[in-house]
């Protein structure tokens, strides 16, 4: 067989990389190159949502920032097309593509805690289990999402916010630095003192920029334990709940933080057996603070309706953090639809709830995050992310594990998304962007989106980093027109 490789050139173009260019590259790296059929190649090209099945030319396996260095000079010299994957958790599958250069991340994975400055400073490769869990040795929390699995480099650069995003704002909010190699090779330090344009940017912005090898967050003195749980619903009871959901979270203090879920429920160990496999409402809550305000602050949220079971109490963060995993686990089929809201008007709300009687499988649901406090006083111009207004974030989360299910599943979250337009805010959150939503990123960026090109076509003037939501250079786009 010949040693003569085909990939995806920057240009359209078939690019030839033979063995000898291979082990050149070889030879430079403190981690790997793989090709198809190599020990490590098919874990790498296999990422978090089941539907992406891609098969990448060449993984660049990379161990350190002198790794990314040696990928990026490759991809350039070379002209080739290069997507990036991190903990490869992106609904778009935008970390691996076909016959393309993919440099993994996922080997950088190291998580360092400074306890007497509080902060803490991640590998791109590291999950927010990872950031958790050694933050958590100190009594520390950065703002991150709900997933431990999910990797915190693209939860990071698309905006990032969870539990305690109303305490202490979201992800970028916490970012004090990133260690950055640009398309030029260069590996560069952005804060808000230095590259400031570029930390800027890299606050929301994406993979637009560069290849991040190292993230330093402010962490937040939060104790170890979070008054948290579930308090789940007949599903008939939710016309009269969700109005008062909204209620709840608009006057809300900055420590409690309440979603909503709408699915069938699972098979709960604390949940009666005769419930499981049907519609329910579940009310998902977390107050960061002292527990007996913590009580009080619920209380009007556990005091609504005739809930099945009710499980608030204290769990410790790191626990919380991790539980709905087993919802979330890697493999299945996955797609998503997600608008903003500023209120949850009658039309969304009949359409939501009218979605829920024809969920196209058991483990669909619907998931309205509230999220305003700390995160809605940041200017909206302050950060690449925009969206600084007290909000609800409705995402429709189809998943399915027969792919005989595809057409209808993602019909479905189609038909809900469009049917929740006349409320919607003209506002997305880009990590909830499916591949089909690329035409969106007017809405994920609002009034910063020709900031972000001019900015990109300072550190990425040909757009090396182009496999993700794209953000054109503002000369390309100029051109293009």
């Amino acid at each position: 067989m010949s040693d003569i490789i085909e990939m995806n050139g920057l240009d359209g173009t078939r690019k030839k990389i033979t063995g000898a260019d291979r082990e050149t590259l070889g030879a430079a790296l403190r981690g790997k190159a793989l090709i198809e059929g190599d020990e490590g190649y098919d874990t790498a090209r296999s990422i978090w949502n089941g539907m992406i099945d891609r098969k990448p030319g060449l993984v660049v396996h990379a161990m350190g920032a002198s790794d990314i260095q040696a990928a990026v000079a490759f991809a350039k010299d070379k002209g080739l097309r290069m997507a990036v994957r991190s903990g490869g958790h992106q609904i778009a599958g935008l970390a691996v593509e076909d016959g393309s250069l993919m440099l993994d991340l996922s080997g950088m994975r190291s998580v360092h805690v400074d306890p007497e400055a509080g902060t803490v400073r991640a590998e791109p490769g590291a999950t927010l289990g990872d950031v958790d869990r050694e933050s958590q040795v100190h009594g520390l929390a950065v703002p991150v999402g709900v997933n431990s699995t999910t990797g915190i480099a693209g939860l990071t650069l698309g905006g990032g916010f969870g539990w305690i995003t109303r305490k202490y704002g979201m992800t970028v909010d916490n970012l004090l630095s990133a260690d950055v190699v640009l398309a030029d090779g260069r590996c560069v330090k952005a804060s808000k003192t230095e590259h400031p344009d570029l930390f800027w940017a890299l606050c929301g912005g994406g993979g637009n920029f560069g290849v991040v090898s190292s993230f330093e967050f402010q962490g937040h003195a939060i104790g170890t334990e979070v008054l948290s749980g579930l308090v789940i619903h007949p599903f008939a009871e939710a016309a009269t709940l969700l109005p008062k959901f909204q209620e709840i979270c608009d006057k809300a203090p900055d420590e409690l933080t309440v979603w909503s879920v709408l699915r069938k429920a699972p098979p709960l160990p604390f949940l009666p057996e005769d419930w499981h496999g049907r519609e329910v409402l579940i009310f998902a809550a977390c107050y960061v603070g002292d527990m007996a305000k913590g009580e009080e602050a619920m209380r009007e949220l556990r005091a609504l309706g005739t809930p099945i079971v009710d499980v608030i109490g204290p769990h410790p963060f790191t626990g919380w953090q991790a539980a709905f995993d087993p919802l979330l686990m890697p493999g299945a089929r996955n797609y998503w639809k997600s608008r903003d809201f500023l209120k949850l008007g009658p039309g969304t709300m009949e359409a939501i709830l009218g979605a829920v009687e024809e969920l196209p499988d058991p483990q669909c649901e619907i998931f309205i995050a509230h999220v305003g406090g700390a995160m809605a006083r940041v200017p909206s111009d302050a950060t690449a992310y925009p969206q600084r207004d007290s909000h609800f974030t409705m995402n429709v989360h189809t998943r399915w594990d027969d792919r005989a299910k595809d057409k209808a599943c993602i019909a479905w979250a189609r038909d809900l998304f469009n049917a929740t337009a006349a409320d919607a805010a003209p506002s997305v959150y880009v990590n909830f962007l499916p591949a089909d939503d690329a035409d969106r990123l007017a809405e994920a960026y609002g009034g910063n989106l020709n900031r972000l090109q001019e900015i990109k076509a300072r550190y990425d003037p040909t757009n090396l980093f182009r496999v993700n939501h794209n953000i054109q250079p503002q000369r390309v786009q100029q051109a293009a027109q």
